[in-house]
């Protein structure tokens, strides 16, 4: 299997294979990896899954689907990597990623589970593994630069903590995260982890990540990697559980599945893409939005149209509070027939010149529904508060602010033609002052929780700026 940009000319003959860009992130040229071209999974192989989900499972299936990809870690290694990943102490089930009911053909995934209670945890903690495997295999050190929004940087730092030659660096925008997420990173005191709290919203924390990564030379002398969904292992890890969802929620091959999916930054429902495309039977990707709609604004009209700072709205959904979707690229370089060249035109000069690209006109633009099986739309604060309420008062449970917005939006776009499954991303306690407002109620604490916002905190806090970040991750390296 070999990798290649999403920004690569079609002339170009680069390609790279899975532990090349392991532990790279953004590709030379600034694009994002993808495989040469996605494996197909036959009805007889599906099949098999199932069988292997229900008799081995989580762990079996992510080594099936994750061999797929992966050729140059030895077989033998990736299934231990798996089996020591996806364990019931770990994420609280044999299932790992239980479906929940909630009426007839309408189900929420749990998938927030894990150590820091949010979807992240499914594919981090593989990340982590893979990284501690892969650097001890070559002897080398890692300098880990993240971007979180909330829940990316908790389940990153908990699966890195204490791991050799990882150091990590996760910018934050300061005082924008619920304060159980702050305290989830800020109150973690090992050496290797560095919170810094950015003066700005998340897509200026992306910024800096892009901007570092985009400086080969200090990238290459510092060891810079990343674990936002730029990087491809993430993403191939989360594919899984669209596998697993649809193995729960069917009986036989030809029950096609929908699933909605809250969206930020186009990592989660682009893991639902990749799985489409594979050949999993998804009738709809249900792309849902907060207030902050750049995603909903281009599946409805073909235009997209990142927001400057001043215009991201600081919402109830905090990790959906972004403006520039970085996994986007990824789903346009297969929109567009990937072609590399149009991709680069487009994000790497008409977004940094106009801010926008415009794809309303070109026929390909309608192929998002009608091949891609994308649908999109929006939820705002009260539209959170109602499904929240709605659901405690109907079945019992409660939902965190994300998955109300997507179970909002699904329940708009369900079909009585196929069942739905909605992504849950966290659990409610990592968004508590909105479920008491909904709700007058507390959300539940585990106790290893217990209070953690009064825990002594690490972190600095800086300008929205590269240089000083750099600067920091110099000084603590030194070399």
């Amino acid at each position: 299997m070999k990798y290649l940009s999403t920004r690569a000319a079609a002339s170009s003959t680069e390609r790279k294979r899975f532990c090349e860009i392991l532990l790279e992130g953004l590709a030379p040229d600034g694009g994002l990896y993808l495989p040469q071209s996605y494996p197909q999974v036959s009805d007889a192989t599906l099949s098999a899954w199932r069988t292997v989900y229900h008799q081995q499972g989580y762990a079996a299936l992510a080594f099936e689907i994750l061999s797929l990809y992966i050729d140059d870690i030895p077989a033998a290694d990736l299934r231990a990597l798996c089996d020591k990943t996806y364990t019931a102490e770990v994420f609280g089930t044999r299932e790992i990623v239980p479906l929940r009911p909630v009426e007839q053909g309408l189900w929420i995934e749990a998938l927030s589970n894990g150590p820091t209670l949010a979807f992240k945890d499914m594919a981090m903690q593989l990340l982590g593994n893979l990284f501690e495997y892969e650097l001890a295999r070559r002897g080398e050190e890692l300098n880990i630069l993240g971007a979180t929004s909330g829940d990316t940087g908790s389940a990153a730092e908990y699966a890195m903590r204490g791991k050799k030659g990882v150091r990590v660096f996760m910018t934050s925008p300061n005082g924008r995260m619920s304060p159980f997420q702050q305290a989830q990173m800020f109150s973690l005191q090992d050496a290797n982890i560095y919170n810094i709290a950015v003066e700005g919203v998340f897509d200026d924390c992306q910024d800096i990540v892009k901007a570092v990564s985009n400086d080969l030379e200090f990238k290459r002398k510092y060891k810079i990697g990343t674990v936002n969904s730029i990087n491809w292992a993430r993403l191939l890890a989360q594919v899984v559980y669209y596998f697993a969802g649809y193995i729960q929620a069917t009986e036989t091959n030809d029950q096609k599945v929908s699933f909605a999916v809250p969206s930020g930054n186009f990592g989660n429902v682009c893991a639902g893409h990749v799985a489409r495309m594979m050949g999993l039977p998804i009738a709809q990707l249900v792309v849902a939005t907060n207030e902050n709609d750049v995603l909903d604004e281009f599946f409805r009209t073909g235009v997209y149209r990142v927001r400057g700072s001043a215009d991201t709205f600081e919402t109830s959904s905090p990790s959906m509070d972004i403006s520039k979707a970085s996994n986007f690229e990824r789903f346009v370089f297969d929109l567009l027939g990937r072609d590399g060249t149009r991709v680069k035109g487009l994000f790497g000069d008409a977004l940094n010149r106009e801010g926008r690209f415009d794809l309303s006109a070109d026929p390909l633009f309608a192929q998002a529904a009608s091949r891609y099986g994308f649908v999109s739309g929006k939820s705002t604060h009260p539209d959170r508060l109602a499904t929240i309420r709605a659901t405690f008062a109907q079945h019992g449970f409660m939902i965190d602010t994300h998955t109300a917005d997507a179970l909002k939006v699904g329940l708009e776009k369900r079909s009585a033609a196929h069942p739905m499954v909605v992504l849950e991303t966290a659990l409610p306690i990592k968004f508590a002052a909105t479920i008491v407002e909904a709700l007058g109620l507390e959300p539940e604490r585990p106790v290893r929780f217990e209070g953690i916002e009064a825990l002594p905190k690490r972190v600095q806090v800086m300008a929205a700026d590269a240089a000083p970040i750099k600067a920091l991750i110099a000084r603590e390296c030194g070399y």
